[in-house]
């Protein structure tokens, strides 16, 4: 067998195309060409037909394995879309970005769609990933709008991208019964690297004070492995399809229970789904009716457990005698034999000794009627009522042994929420093909009406020794309602030269009535090069399409602040109230506003190629694209006495993105017993804020310090960049404690030599999926790849030096780092703790078996496993790399899942 290497590649890819060439002729005797349709928002279109940036992601390019949240199914699968997990944690949500965002402090998640619903993306109490409420499995296909072209029809809520989920439907037929159940099983993958309880000693022997080397233990504990566990988790869904005289239905339950790796954390997830597809009146009544239901229980993990697990002293042991008032857990005292406020409590405590219960429904449904004229069938009239519904309760009770709550001898509280999303739209849809001129016109023209509403009771802190924190408090309700009409005209001649045109306006209560109302336009034009006849003669290409965009969308979504235009009393915290005689009386304080706060407005421009050969047997596509948001909305610090606040919701500056995408399939092989298809996609962006009202404006948080920030906002760099002082290093090329580079020649080291150094962002994207069938066997993957994004250990700086055994009477945990830096204090600021976060991640290997005829001929079972987060190759330091914001500090760290499955269809 020959060895290729990278010099190779061309003469591989020659034999592939020879290979493809010579299926071709067989293929397309055996295939029937189906056009692929995309929903487009407020209707659909061929894929051959689209204008805009679209990527269509059906059922069978899915991962598979334990997945419980929707997005996960499309991690790496699609160029211009970041997927980031957020945590580890059952039913954790994920940061979705689509070509990087548009914004600084309002959202720059996309708006998601699902079954003809826009969803609110805030999460609620209990659940804080709205998607992890809807069961993965009754999923059919996703539709990711990228460009403004394609994404403008969604007017304000739009700048970020829009992703538009279809569930599965029934179909008229016999009925059919489904049954998928997995099995998974979790464990970590690593954990961060501390000193060994004999290294702790060593140090602790060597440099620290007698009475901190009097508090040594005889112990070798590692915590980290102390609050991890392996875990197991089943998933479950029945579903019952097909159709009933002329009523297609599908009937989906499914159950879901998963322990997470760390102790003590657990969800329960019940699911119900319903879809009804009657037609009525000679199939000129469409009506699709869905409704899905959820209920989730949820038992969360300590926050702060992590990070004391990280940091707890290693040569003391979990339980120790003498410690019964605290549970029998080992907890630093002070003098009087109390729990010290400032050490660190035992993590296993804190675990144990805590439980934090929610409890969460949803029903989310619609019914649309679509109805086509009897006597113009060319218009079709669109009804869609849709509506959101969440509402949840918890509570948190920490027992009155646990150290953390000893001097209030325990707490309890309890929470509700609800959240309500109503949906009415209606539209004109005329279609009509008009064969005299050779051309086709689809025009759409319509209404939006959505209103949102969020509750939430004052919910108080309850403590054993009869007190309550806060004391006072009002209940909580905010309302926010968006107003619309749009239209679009879709217009093509002689079906080559398409145009697309669209309008939408929108008003948001969110603003004031001089700034409520926002116009977002777009056009887009392209050319089916393809059926020119200089390229039909050729053979070459099946598919060559050229297309260019142009777009405004818009952004109202502000964190929650449905009012930051009025002028508003809030109530005070307890500590502020006034008293009069024997009575306490709250005091109201004056909230910051911006009475001229107006919406951000991003204009894309892009330009896109499609191409496919040998009957699209490789095909993909190229996109360039230009971003730029003017009038952002970020929080700015404002001088004293010019506002109520000294931080304040304003539009500051404007920001530039431009980016580069690419996306290619292969069917490399398909014959009757093999076949291979491989996907690659690339992406490359660049954010740049380009006007800025404030200098800077310091952003992201570490722990360690007071109020510290290691991120800023500023002109002429990327958002989020790091702001830190230049490192100096010896001749050994080890970094000299407290020394920096002057970089202002000053002849001081201050706040003036912070400069701007690396992003969190990624310079280079890939995701590669390949998936080879043998008879019925059949093996997929999927990995992706990131470059040049950095990454802040702030587990190093906070914990890399001899700070935690000088002071407060307890002793902390060192880490690693410390022994090639030697510091004696943190130094939070240093550009040697941002590293190259670059990495190979694995994130999937499935493989699978499907009996033929199983019991008959009606019947099919598919045998499955899958490994995902199967490796990781990176330089970084720490524990995991991918990390949206850029800091590592206290990861619930995503597991290793090993799964088997079943899928039984009869």
């Amino acid at each position: 067998m020959r060895n290729y290497n990278v010099l190779k590649i061309a003469p591989a890819f020659l034999l592939l195309g020879s290979m493809l060439h010579a299926q071709q002729n067989d293929s397309v005797k055996k295939e029937t060409e189906i056009e692929q349709v995309v929903l487009i928002g407020y209707g659909a279109k061929k894929k051959t037909d689209l204008t805009g940036s679209i990527t269509a992601i059906s059922a069978k390019d899915f991962n598979e394995g334990s997945v419980n949240s929707p997005e996960q199914l499309i991690q790496g699968k699609a160029s211009g879309i970041q997927i980031t997990t957020n945590s580890g944690a059952p039913g954790a949500g994920s940061t979705i970005r689509i070509r990087g965002g548009a914004s600084l402090n309002a959202s720059n998640d996309p708006l998601i769609v699902i079954d003809g619903v826009p969803l609110d993306n805030n999460g609620i109490n209990g659940a804080s990933n709205p998607l992890a409420l809807i069961n993965p499995n009754d999923i059919e296909s996703f539709n990711i709008l990228k460009d403004a072209s394609a994404t403008a029809i969604y007017g304000s809520r739009a700048s970020n991208g829009v992703i538009i989920i279809t569930t599965k439907r029934g179909k008229t037929g016999k009925l059919k019964a489904t049954y998928t159940t997995t099995t998974s099983v979790y464990d970590k993958m690593g954990t961060v690297e501390m000193l060994s309880a004999d290294q702790f000693r060593d140090v602790v022997n060597s440099k620290a004070a007698n009475n901190y080397k009097l508090l040594l233990g005889k112990s070798n504990t590692n915590w980290q492995k102390e609050i991890y566990q392996t875990a197991v988790g089943f998933d479950n869904t029945l579903s019952l399809s097909g159709g009933v005289k002329g009523l297609p239905y599908r009937l989906s339950l499914g159950y879901l229970n998963q322990d997470g790796i760390i102790k003590t954390n657990n969800i329960e997830r019940s699911t119900a789904s319903l879809n009804l597809n009657p037609k009525f009146f000679d199939n000129h009544l469409d009506i699709n009716f869905n409704l899905k239901g959820t209920y989730v229980e949820n038992r969360f993990k300590d926050d702060g457990a992590v990070g004391a697990a990280v940091v707890f002293d290693p040569t003391q042991s979990v339980f120790a005698p003498g410690f019964e008032n605290y549970g029998g857990y080992f907890e630093w005292l002070d003098s009087t034999g109390t729990p010290n406020t400032n050490g660190t409590k035992n993590p296993l405590s804190m675990l144990n000794q805590r439980y934090d219960l929610s409890y969460v429904s949803r029903v989310l449904g619609n019914i649309q009627f679509d109805y086509k004229m009897h006597f113009l069938p060319e218009l079709r009239a669109n009804l869609n009522l849709g509506y959101d519904y969440s509402d949840s309760n918890g509570n948190t009770t920490v027992l009155p042994t646990a150290a953390t709550e000893y001097y209030r001898k325990g707490s309890y509280r309890r929470y509700t929420q609800e959240k309500k999303n109503k949906l009415l739209e209606f539209y004109l849809n005329y279609t009509k093909d008009i064969s005299a001129i050779n051309s086709l016109v689809d025009i759409t023209a319509g209404y939006s009406y959505q209103d949102w509403k969020r509750s939430e009771p004052f919910a108080p802190t309850s403590y054993g020794n009869g007190t309550m924190n806060p004391q006072t408090g009002n209940d909580f309700f905010t309302q926010n309602t968006l107003i619309s009409y749009f239209a679009r005209l879709n217009y093509t001649f002689d079906k080559k030269y398409l145009l697309t045109a669209s309008v939408r306006r929108d008003a948001s209560s969110r603003f004031s009535e001089d700034n409520r109302v926002g116009y977002f336009p777009s056009v887009a034009l392209a050319w089916r090069i393809d059926q020119e006849n200089f390229i039909k003669n050729t053979n070459v290409f099946s598919t060559l399409k050229l297309r260019a965009g142009w777009g405004q969308t818009g952004q109202q979504d502000i964190n929650n602040n449905d009012y930051p235009y009025l002028a508003r009393y809030v109530q005070s915290n307890s500590g502020a109230q006034y008293q009069i005689g024997d009575v306490f009386y709250n005091t109201l304080r004056g909230e910051g506003y911006d009475k001229n706060i107006k919406w951000e407005t991003t204009t894309t421009k892009n330009l896109g190629l499609d191409f496919g050969f040998l009957n699209n047997r490789i095909n993909g596509s190229i996109e360039v694209y230009e971003k730029e948001t003017k009038d952002l909305l970020s929080v700015v610090p404002v001088p004293a006495g010019a506002n109520l606040t000294n931080l304040l919701l304003t539009n500051v500056g404007d920001m530039r993105n431009r980016g580069v995408e690419f996306n290619i399939g292969v069917e490399a092989i398909k014959n009757e017993n093999f076949s291979w298809e491989f996907n690659l996609n690339a992406t490359h962006y660049k954010s740049e804020i380009t006007n800025l009202a404030s200098t800077s404006v310091l952003t992201g948080g570490i722990s360690g310090g007071t109020g510290s920030t290691i991120q800023v906002h500023a002109e002429g760099y990327q958002p989020n960049a790091f702001y830190v002082y230049q490192q100096v290093y010896n001749q050994e090329g080890k970094p000299i404690e407290g020394v920096y580079v002057d970089r202002n020649g000053d002849g001081i080291i201050n706040s003036g030599d912070l400069y701007q150094y690396k992003s969190p962002a990624p310079e280079l994207l890939l995701g590669f999926s390949s998936r080879f069938t043998y008879k019925n066997w059949d093996l997929g993957f999927t990995m992706r790849a990131s470059f040049g994004n950095y990454v802040y250990n702030n587990q190093a700086s906070q914990f890399g030096n001899l700070s935690g055994i000088k002071a407060n009477n307890y002793l902390q945990n060192i880490h690693t780092s410390y022994l090639d830096t030697q510091f004696d204090t943190p130094q939070f600021f240093s550009d040697y703790y941002v590293e190259n976060g670059s990495f190979l991640r694995m994130d999937n290997i499935n493989i699978g078996y499907n009996f033929p005829s199983f019991i008959n001929e009606n019947s099919k079972l598919r045998v499955f496993g899958s490994v995902q987060n199967a490796f990781l190759i990176t330089n970084y330091s720490g524990l995991d790399p991918e990390v949206f914001n850029g800091i590592d500090n206290n990861l619930y760290q995503r597991p290793r899942v090993y799964s088997i499955g079943l899928n039984f269809q009869f």
